[in-house]
């Protein structure tokens, strides 16, 4: 998080300390993101490239939109790029964002941006089942399948509470209320082969030591875990597993996003208008997807050849902004069954 790449630190707090006009820059544009600055920088080096404007990144991994809310006026934040529904959602309400221009969210279907333009998704990466090669026979499921008696001591997944298993609980409850949902999340939480941890990562690992056969996961990991030269062993527990899209031929499977927003006191909006642009041109869309092997927001734009091997996508179609509003029904679903202390009968 330093040197040429220009995250913002000590002009930050000299600027909010002051309350000087905050990073005011013709030829920059400053953006807070949680998305790592390994998957992120290539972008912001493309868009330097193309249009002369500097980007100053300040990373972290979470508290970047409480952050913005609390510098108010002196923020010098442009524009917030994120992941996940949740804080997308959290970002309009805590009153951070401003509207992006028209012909910008016309570059993405209706349901991936904000009805009123707060904000936009930038990427979309799908919620499926990782399955063994050696030991699932089913090359079609569908999330009610996994709450099944087939299933007993089978699955495994992250935390119920991870942001990516609330926008799946979200979905569901979007689909069935509130009652079914809870039946079915009853069902998966008896039949996880133990108490649920670790990342997803982490469920395809358990895939190649034999824990469980059929695992909850994003599609990217996969991608990121098969071109892991790094760490080779990565390669070893993805060969384990496939990839079966769920409701392939019913609701679609569900999807979560990254996405942007362009800050209410945005210090330099020309420039954040620019880069929000950029990122959804089919040269970026194709950067995500050849580099971060998610799935482009922008329908003309293809998914890469791996992800593509995988078969095609069918998403949901449920709104975003209905997923969001489910969210606090959903966590207080895996509260309510406890679904984190993993099987209980």
């Amino acid at each position: 998080m330093a040197g040429r790449r220009g995250i913002l630190c000590a002009a930050v707090i000299l600027a909010l300390a002051s309350g000087a006009p905050a990073l005011a820059q013709s030829d920059a544009v400053n953006v807070y993101t949680y998305r790592e600055p390994g998957l992120i920088q290539p972008l912001l080096d493309r868009f330097t490239e193309e249009t002369g404007i500097r980007t100053n990144v300040l990373f972290a991994a979470d508290g970047l939109i409480e952050r913005v809310a609390a510098e108010g006026e002196l923020s010098p934040a442009d524009v917030i790029v994120t992941v996940d529904i949740g804080n997308l959602a959290n970002a309009k309400e805590l009153g951070i964002t401003q509207a992006i221009a028209g012909e910008t969210l016309a570059r993405v279907p209706d349901q991936y941006h904000d009805p009123d333009g707060q904000w936009v998704a930038l990427s979309l990466r799908a919620r499926v089942f990782y399955a063994s090669v050696d030991r699932v026979t089913e090359t079609a499921l569908t999330y009610e399948d996994i709450a099944g008696p087939e299933w007993k001591g089978r699955l495994c997944t992250r935390s119920g509470l991870h942001a990516y298993n609330i926008g799946l609980i979200a979905t569901r409850i979007a689909h069935w209320g509130v009652e079914q949902t809870r039946d079915w999340l009853t069902g998966v939480r008896d039949n996880l082969n133990h108490a649920p941890t670790g990342a997803d990562r982490d469920q395809v690992k358990a895939i190649f030591d034999g824990s469980c056969d059929l695992a909850i996961g994003n599609t990217y990991y996969m991608g990121l875990m098969l071109t892991n030269d790094a760490e080779p062993e990565q390669k070893e527990w993805a060969a384990s597993a496939r990839i079966i899209y769920p409701d392939a031929d019913g609701d679609g499977t569900q999807v979560n996003l990254s996405g942007a927003v362009v800050a209410k006191y945005a210090p330099n909006k020309a420039n954040a208008d620019k880069l929000v642009a950029f990122l959804l041109s089919d040269e970026a869309q194709h950067l995500y997807a050849s580099g971060n092997y998610e799935f482009p927001v922008v329908e003309s734009v293809e998914p890469s050849e791996l992800v593509a091997s995988w078969g095609v996508l069918t998403a949901d179609t449920t709104p975003m902004v209905e997923i969001a509003a489910h969210r606090k029904e959903a966590a207080a679903l895996v509260d309510e069954t406890r679904f984190d202390e993993g099987p209980q009968d």
